[in-house]
């Protein structure tokens, strides 16, 4: 065991059923390293798993501006003029985009 930074072994035993618990509970954090979900079990007594799917709405929906802007940008190279539908749409999306924030701070309360 030269060179582990962890030098004390901790053994224990469980059921089937408890194992299987520990395995459904691994997968909600997630995570496939059963020495290191045990290990911060042990010490912390619980793991914070965070909801992000909040924010990944809100990445998709910034991406789609980004997509949105690209085009104009090209259009008004080419034509040299901005469509009022073009600005209408992007507005509508800087809406949502608040709308998901708003939602996301309201459920952190």
């Amino acid at each position: 065991m030269g060179g582990r930074k962890r030098t004390v072994q901790v053994k224990f035993y469980v059921t089937e059923e408890e194992r299987n618990l520990i395995e459904e509970k691994m997968k909600l954090v997630p995570t496939r390293n059963m020495a290191a979900y045990l290990r911060k079990m042990a010490i912390d007594g619980y793991i914070i798993q965070v909801d992000h799917s909040d924010i990944k709405a809100m990445t998709a929906e910034i991406q789609k501006i980004g997509v949105n802007v690209n085009q104009i940008a090209k259009r008004v190279n080419a034509t040299g003029s901005v469509y009022e539908q073009d600005i209408e749409e992007i507005k509508g999306v800087l809406a949502e985009i608040w709308r998901l924030q708003r939602l996301s701070l309201l459920k952190a309360r």
